[in-house]
């Protein structure tokens, strides 16, 4: 393993020297003058790393910085990736095998994500991806937690350090960039508002006019129909035909008619501009029943999961049926970077919609659940949705939200706008016994926002509820502004260091579609009607 090791260590100081010696600087960053290296490693969260691989008076570019940090950080992602393979896993049991083979395609999409990020100059691209990286390092821990088997995280913790140091600088690094670029800059000062009725510019004219037609008229590529007047009876076998089918990367559009699949659909990485359209939220839908306790990892429960990029959805129902003792059971998980999905429905009871990584819009739906259901480390915005809270286990308490930004650099979040919160038809009968709260930290640097909502008298007055202890109480960021409702006063909130709320109309600007997701440049390609700003 340490040949391993000094062998990758010594191929990446030998591409820095490389790039520091013919690497041309392809921008200049606002008042990123050329500067000492030492300088800018001194920013990163591991700077003996930085600068033991690049030196300490080399003068250069934070963008040459960045470059050099990319390539190392992909050598310790295809360590990673090696060392997960060459485990002996004659030792472990069903369930260990089924966490390793988590982290087997986590660390292979870490090294896809860090390819895309080498391949880019968009600052904000590649800080998404860079913490889709991230988040892929820690569910590949997540899915051995989640069978309690913490024993087996030792060899991985000491095998794959190195990466997770490596990934940190990189954020560091880059997200320092992202926020001084001019370009940047100009975009975000640029933006116009829109109004509910506009559609966003990030989908072509093409998606706009698919997701304006109603799903009875839309024209399909292919059509998924149970009684067999479609081109496939089940969704899973549509798209294995689609690599057949498409050409190029182009939008391709599968039509799945009125019925109930069940099946575990997945969408993998290479299946980008994939759009499902149904023929209504209730009237489509996708279900299973996979769980955790009957040995499913939390990553791997999910009845419908997607990592392509550029996913839309419409007009459909996602759910899990396994039920609040099953514990945690995914109903949707979408690992798919600037996706879209409108009038659709989530429904579960643990872990419903796991909102994995990328940036992700979600307008005019239901999301149904109890505990933790809107959860994971995507930059996620919920806007115009419903959210029913369900009744739990006997003794279980409700947490609406638990977010999982793992680094202070990673630009995620969970964002709930002008959404309701309210029970659903089981909780209300319960007699108020249940005590309900608007999310629980689930990793250090944990965020959240409410702005604008409509908050049921469901919610407990303390707002929020600790994981563990004091964990992450200081270093979270959660914030409430101008909501409504009974569940919506403040004034006996927690008082946690990172609770916060807001009253500066620019403050939570920086959580609408338009800044937090860089809304403006994606969205209304896809023909999604949205509000950008408050």
């Amino acid at each position: 393993m340490a040949k391993i090791f000094n062998s990758y260590f010594a191929f990446a100081f030998i591409t820095f020297l490389h790039i520091l010696t013919v690497f041309t600087p392809f921008g200049v960053v606002h008042g990123a003058t050329p500067t000492t290296t030492f300088s800018v490693c001194s920013q990163t969260p591991h700077p003996e790393i930085c600068t033991s691989l690049i030196g300490k008076t080399i003068k250069e570019t934070p963008l040459v910085v960045r470059e050099a940090t990319l390539v190392s950080t992909l050598a310790q992602a295809e360590l990673a990736h090696k060392l997960v393979l060459a485990m002996d896993l004659s030792s472990f049991e069903p369930r260990a095998k089924s966490a390793w083979a988590d982290c087997l395609e986590l660390y292979d999409d870490s090294v896809y994500q860090l390819n895309r990020s080498l391949g880019s100059t968009n600052s904000h691209d590649i800080l998404t991806w860079l913490s889709s990286a991230s988040t892929n390092h820690e569910t590949c821990q997540n899915g051995f937690l989640d069978f309690n088997l913490s024993s087996h995280l030792q060899t991985f913790q000491s095998s794959l350090s190195g990466f997770s140091k490596y990934l940190s600088n990189s954020l560091a690094i880059n997200k320092a960039i992202t926020l001084s670029h001019v370009t940047f800059s100009k975009q975000l000062k640029g933006r116009r508002l829109m109004t509910t009725n506009d559609f966003p510019k990030w989908l072509s004219k093409r998606d706009r006019k698919l997701l304006a037609t109603p799903s009875g008229g839309t024209s399909a590529n292919i059509v998924v129909a149970q009684d067999g007047s479609g081109n496939y009876k089940t969704i899973s076998e549509a798209i294995s035909a689609v690599p057949k089918l498409r050409s190029g990367n182009s939008r391709f559009v599968i039509h799945v008619k009125a019925g109930v699949y069940k099946e575990n659909v997945e969408i993998k990485k290479t299946m980008h501009n994939l759009m499902f359209i149904g023929d209504g939220m209730g009237s489509t839908v996708v279900t299973g029943n996979k769980n955790v306790q009957d040995g499913s990892t939390t990553f791997r429960s999910a009845s419908f999961a997607v990592s392509g990029s550029g996913f839309i959805a419409k007009d459909m129902t996602f759910e899990n049926t396994a039920g609040p003792a099953k514990h945690q059971a995914v109903a949707f998980r979408s690992g798919s970077d600037l996706s879209v999905l409108y009038g659709c429905a989530f429904k579960g009871y643990q872990d419903t919609l796991y909102v994995y990584s990328g940036r992700q819009f979600f307008r005019n739906c239901d999301v149904y659940g109890t505990q933790d259901f809107i959860f994971g480390n995507a930059a996620a915005v919920l806007q115009s949705c419903n959210i029913y809270v369900r009744k739990p286990m006997g003794g279980q308490t409700n947490t609406i939200t638990a977010q999982a930004r793992n680094d202070r650099n990673e630009n995620t979040g969970i964002i709930i706008h002008n959404s309701a919160v309210t029970a659903a038809s089981d909780l209300k009968g319960s007699g108020g016994s249940v005590k309900t709260f608007l999310g629980r930290p689930w990793k250090q640097y944990s965020r959240t926002v409410f702005m604008k909502c409509s908050l049921d008298s469901i919610i407990n007055s303390a707002g929020w509820l600790p994981w563990s202890g004091s964990f992450a109480l200081s270093t979270l960021y959660y914030g409430e502004y101008m909501n409504t409702g009974g569940g919506a006063g403040t004034g006996g909130r927690v008082k946690w260091p990172g609770y916060h709320v807001i009253t500066s109309a620019s403050e939570a600007t920086q959580f609408t579609v338009g800044d937090f997701l860089d809304g403006g440049s994606w969205i209304p390609g896809t023909g999604m009607p949205y509000t950008a700003g408050l």
